[in-house]
Formats: C-alpha cells, structure tokens, sequence
C-alpha cells in the first residue's frame, strides 16, 4: 500500500477537537508518532479511568480544557493554535445518551460543527479539515448490502439525525464560503470502533473487559444486531490519509465512509464470542435486552470509494482486532507503560501497511 507518506505530518500543525476521548487519544499518539505538532481542545475526559490520562497525552501536547459549544473559548484557542490542519472529533458519541440529553447532543454535534466552521472560516492558516461523523448518519433501511456516500441521510435517533446534521452543516459551509478557497474540507463516516483503552457505558467491548476483570456475566443488549467493527487506529489511519491527501491536493476532498470489509461486519453475540476465546473461555454471555430506545439492527457500509480513491484497505481483521484489544487491556491491568503499549500497537499497525 502506498496511501500516504507519513512523514507528511512532520512539523504539522494540527487542531484536534475531542481529545481527552478514547478516539481522540489514540489520535493524538499517532499524530505524535508521526512529529506533528498537536494542539487539542475538548472537554475533561469523559470516564474515570480515561485513555488520555492513563497515556499522559496531556503533558505531549497542548492541551486545551474548553467546551466546542463555546465559540469564544474555541475561537481564542483556535488563533493561538494556527493550525494547518482540523480534524474535528468532539461530540455527543452514545445513541442512549443522546435519548436522555437529546438538546445538549444536538448543541454539542451540531453547533459544535457550525463553530469550528466558523473558526476556519474567518482564518487564513488552514488548508484541511475533516469532520468525523459516523456510519449512522444514513436514513437505516436495514438493507443487507452496505450503505454508499449518496444515500439519504436521515439518522433516526438523536445521536444518529445530529451527526447527519453535523454533514449537512460541513455541506453547506463547504458550498457557501470554501468555493473559492483554497480549504480542503471532508467528512468521515465510520463504523464502530473497538480498542484498548475504551471505557464508555453502553459500549460493548468495555462492558465485556469490565465483566471480564470482575468475573461476571457479560451481559449483551442485542446480540443479533450486526455492526461494521473496526479496531480504532483502522479509521484514524484513514482520517490521516484523507486530511494528508487532500491538503495535498483539494480534487480528494469529499465524503467517505471508513469501514472494514464485509466479512467483519459481525453480530455483536458473534463478537463476543471471539473476545471471550481470546480473553478467556471460562467467561460466558447472557442475551439480556434491557427494552430500550431504538437502535438499527443491520447497519453496514461500502467503503469502496474509500479503497479505489486511495487504494486504502483494513489492515487488521476482527480477530487481530479483538486480539490487540485483549493485549492492551491486560497490559493496563498489569500497570504496565501504557504509552509504549500504544506505540507497539501503533507501529505493528503502520508496518502491516508497508
């Protein structure tokens, strides 16, 4: 694969937004890896124990505590920063959650976008952004084959319809003041990402790692509901391979969905079945529906833009994925370095490319 040289990032100037996140922080670390110079801005990391924390990101970069809905925090940050590049991950990221606090996600996902927006657009330094979103910003018609860029978008519940808001701000900023500008502006739709270092509630392989560690039932919401799995560093590389290609080259901006080839769309029962092979085969799962709000129970994407764009392909399979899961978890119960964990994953992951 030669998808793009990562000695592009050297020297970069790079504004993360969503840092102290699981995402963000394993972002971050590649970004580091690669001798960019990141400055990111978010909220407190949002669990206890926090990936950002445990890695001691805060003291490799410049890290900046603020709210993405507060314009004149982020502006202040933002020209301070002088990026010349954005990768906007901060928001709302939970389906339950946003049925619980469905004003402040849409405040968060959407006057999010529209405010770092507004910060690229009244500067001059930055030549890329992209906007992360995800695969549920498509109107889910529970279709067995996967969704492509020019399906409706129309996600159902809170989160979801606020991220498909998030892309059709970045569409109309895009449209109304970037045309004749030299700012590359894409978005990226991934599917759902698991790796070391993910504490969120409501998320699966944290529920399995925390059942794991106590010796207890792992207990699974829909386990027949199938899902695009991906190991993280599968779509931050590729966020790094749009953002780089296209400040490039500005014909490479667009829209992309990031997702792993079919054979790893996977039912979520099936996929704890697999960590529990590859944690331990004495753990056992119980098939527990709690009745809660709506969510999708198909949900896949045809990433083949993505592939015959950049001639971009998944690099780790589920099984890998699950086994680089279990690896930094036990590494973590060991108290062991968690930012050389991360650097071993890191570098295995961009050699495999090679």
């Amino acid at each position: 694969m030669n998808e793009f040289n990562p000695d592009f990032y050297q020297h970069k100037r790079v504004f993360v937004t969503g840092h102290t996140g699981f995402k963000g922080s394993w972002l971050c670390q590649m970004l580091l890896n690669l001798g960019a110079e990141v400055t990111g801005y978010a909220l407190k990391p949002p669990t206890n124990p926090s990936l950002f924390e445990l890695a001691g990101i805060k003291s490799k970069i410049h890290s900046i505590i603020g709210d993405i809905r507060d314009m004149n925090s982020l502006q202040a940050a933002f020209n301070e920063a002088q990026p010349d590049i954005v990768l906007h991950l901060a928001a709302q990221p939970l389906v339950r959650e946003s049925y619980d606090n469905p004003v402040y996600t849409y405040e968060t996902n959407v006057m999010g976008t529209v405010n770092i927006l507004e910060c690229i657009r009244q500067s001059s330094c930055v030549k890329s952004f992209l906007n992360v979103t995800t695969d549920k910003v498509y109107k889910n018609r529970e279709w067995i084959w996967g969704y492509r860029e020019d399906e409706e978008l129309d996600g159902y519940d809170p989160y979801s319809n606020s991220k498909s808001c998030s892309e059709l701000v970045t569409h109309s900023y895009k449209n109304s003041f970037f045309a004749n500008r030299d700012v590359a502006i894409s978005t990226a739709r991934a599917g759902n990402v698991i790796g070391g270092g993910d504490f969120a509630k409501d998320r699966i392989i944290p529920d399995c790692v925390r059942a794991a560690i106590a010796h207890t039932n792992i207990i699974v919401r829909n386990p027949y509901s199938t899902r695009p799995y991906q190991h993280v560093l599968e779509p931050l590389y590729a966020y790094l391979m749009i953002a780089a290609k296209q400040y490039e080259d500005i014909k490479f901006s667009g829209y992309y969905n990031v997702g792993p080839n079919d054979a790893d769309c996977f039912e979520t029962g099936k996929l704890v079945d697999l960590f529990v092979r590859t944690w331990d085969d004495s753990l056992q799962w119980v098939d527990c529906s709690d009745n809660g709000p709506h969510e999708a129970n198909f949900l896949k994407l045809d990433c083949s833009k993505l592939k015959a764009t950049f001639g971009w392909q998944p690099r780790w399979n589920l099984e890998e994925a699950i086994q680089k899961v279990v690896e930094w978890s036990k590494c973590w119960i060991a108290e062991e370095n968690i930012s050389v964990c991360m650097d071993k994953q890191i570098n295995e992951f961009m050699k495999k490319g090679m």
